[in-house]
């Protein structure tokens, strides 16, 4: 094992040992103490047996009575019959320190995720090592739970077998070296392949849960079926299944060829000891009850140490990968900066900013500035990949500009503590979430620091909605013996949830894709008069709706290219004029005839 490896599995051990110990302490400590006892206790049989036979012996002879036999063979039973106590409790405490570990470091996982910076889901590595991390979730107390026993059981059952065989004779303890060394050589092997096959697996795992779900999931099942697009998801599918389960049989068919060999090694190793444990015998230094003892204790000292390495140290060796992502995801920097108050009658100010994507060369926004006053209403317009929704990413603080600086309300994005910077801003977006609760937990989650609200919720209803004539608490999925809404009656639930938040800064990122234009401008022209007196940003395509802003932002490419009210840009030739031009036939001119005088700045 390499410098590196080495470093990597004893500071993955040192990390994960803590978390899991923290997950569960009360189930680990007892599982770590009654491990501990089953080592004694398996120790203690080999003594016992020894005890057992000696007397025998000596009965044989005529040395010793009926009696003398009895009580070794009695203590011999209650160690036995005491190690199947100790068995039975560990397993049970063994499956629920998993269960309740597992459930734990998910949500340990769920919270760091929450802390991490946004930009980094674009970025396909961390994908990739999420992936990983989740799995090392899953993996972590099958990870630790090796090092328990290595430190209890077998090291109390080793230290304990050691001393004995030193004892009668100590150039019986090369029986544990000779049990040991082969077997942890192969281990080295091994611990090689599973670490190669988890970084090849990783990317694999990712596409193939991808494929599933369009195969499965509510969401694709309507347009797979009816597009015949079944077939040539299910053969992606069936083919990265496959190309997981070649890795994994290459693998595991190596390990296997190791396993053999460390047996045939094993089975030499054995044959030597015995002979060795025949010749003291012979030679009158160790008793035929010795002999005996540790005859029969030789296959439990072979077994434990293949134990030890395949089963021990071999599982740690398959989860590290995972568990190291999963160490190495918590130990990722957070969004992090000091406490303060949004004052929002400074505006959101933006001043030179640039950002590109993880990965990406090509910047999506580029120099960058952009000032939008307390009760100015700014629209955003361009074409698809134009930057629109990456500058209100920047603009709401949920991405960190790579150059320049955001400030909301006084406040710089890149120095404030998140919750700082979020108080306040309340979005729609055109991905918005479809949340299987009711209608009502379906708008009252972006702000439950309101408690149960319900006026406000049916204002935020009837803001979004006059025609939605659902109870609030009308479950919304069937899945959950609910009803399904529309795509369009979705977004207007989207709406009231962004509306129902206590904002002093809102923005609408292309909610309305799924309402047509004339509906669109009815909920844009009652956004208006709710955005008084705040901050508020439209991201549209449709500039039917633009037209109602304060303010018009034209973006392409990444810069902003124009900006001026609607009137302001119609009279010059530019992409807002021949954007206007290509869609003015979708509007009836009459619903939108009443322009918003600039802000006086």
């Amino acid at each position: 094992m390499s410098e590196e490896k080495k470093h990597l599995f004893f500071k993955t051990m040192l990390r994960a040992v803590p978390i899991q110990f923290k997950s569960a302490p009360w189930h680990g400590t007892t599982l770590f103490v009654g491990a501990a006892v089953d080592g004694l206790v398996l120790a203690l049989s080999v003594v016992a047996t020894q005890h057992l036979f000696d007397a025998i012996t000596n009965a044989a002879i005529g040395d010793a009575g009926f009696w003398d036999c009895v009580i070794p063979l009695l203590v011999l039973a209650a160690v036995i019959f005491g190690r199947q106590i100790t068995g039975a409790v560990q397993g049970f405490q063994r499956q629920v320190m998993f269960d309740k570990s597992q459930g734990k470091l998910s949500a340990l996982l769920h919270k760091k995720l929450q802390r991490i910076d946004p930009a980094c889901f674009e970025n396909t590595d961390f994908l990739d090592d999420l992936n990983k991390a989740r799995e090392g979730a899953k993996a972590l107390p099958r990870f630790c739970h090796p090092i328990y026993f290595l430190l209890s059981l077998y090291g109390v059952y080793f230290a304990t077998v050691g001393a004995y065989l030193f004892s009668l004779k100590p150039m019986l303890l090369l029986t544990i070296v000779i049990a040991f060394v082969p077997a942890l050589l192969s281990h080295l092997v091994s611990a090689k392949i599973f670490a190669k096959l988890e970084k090849i697996s990783a990317p694999l795992r990712r596409e193939n849960e991808y494929y599933e779900r369009t195969l499965c999931d509510r969401e694709y099942f309507k347009e797979t079926r009816i597009l015949g697009a079944f077939t040539f998801f299910h053969k992606l599918f069936t083919n990265t299944m496959m190309l997981l389960t070649r890795k994994q049989w290459q693998a595991e068919s190596k390990t296997a060829i190791l396993q053999l060999s460390l047996n045939i090694v094993s089975f030499a190793g054995m044959a030597a000891s015995t002979y060795m444990l025949f010749t003291a015998t012979i030679a009158g230094e160790i008793s035929v009850g010795a002999f005996a003892a540790v005859f029969a204790a030789l296959g439990e000292i072979f077994n434990l140490m293949e134990d030890v390495i395949w089963s021990t140290l071999g599982n740690m060796s398959r989860e590290i990968g995972k568990v190291a992502n999963f160490v190495r995801v918590l130990d990722m920097p957070e969004r992090v900066g000091a406490e303060g108050t949004s004052d929002f009658t400074k505006g959101i100010v933006a001043k030179n900013i640039s950002f590109t994507y993880p990965g990406r060369d090509t910047p999506a926004v580029s120099n960058v500035s952009l000032s939008i006053a307390n009760g100015e209403t700014v629209a955003i317009v361009g074409e698809n990949g134009a930057g629109k929704s990456t500058l209100v990413r920047l603009l709401t603080g949920i991405y960190h500009p790579t150059k320049g600086n955001v400030t909301v309300g006084g406040l710089d994005t890149a120095k404030t503590a998140p919750k700082s910077i979020y108080q306040g801003i309340s979005g729609v977006f055109q991905k918005y979430q479809r949340y299987k609760m009711t209608l009502e937990e379906n708008i009252s989650i972006s702000d439950t620091s309101k408690g149960t609200d319900l006026a406000g919720i049916e204002t935020a209803l009837k803001h979004a909605d006059e025609e939605l004539n659902i109870a609030l608490n009308t479950m919304l999925s069937p899945e959950f013996d609910g009803i399904d809404l529309s795509g369009g009656q979705w977004q207007r639930v989207a709406i009231a949830r962004g509306l129902y938040r206590t904002n002093s800064f809102i923005v609408l990122d292309e909610p309305t894709s799924a309402i047509d234009p004339i509906e669109e401008t009815r909920i844009y022209t009652q956004f208006q008069q709710l955005a008084k007196n705040k901050c508020a940003v439209i991201v549209t395509h449709r500039l039917g709706s633009a037209k109602l802003a304060h303010r018009i932002v034209v973006m392409d490419r990444g810069e902003i290219v124009d900006t001026g009210t609607h009137n302001e840009l119609l009279t010059r030739p530019g992409k807002y004029a021949d954007m206007w031009t290509a869609q003015a036939q979708w509007y009836d001119r009459q619903i939108c005839t009443t322009d918003k005088p600039p802000i006086k700045r």
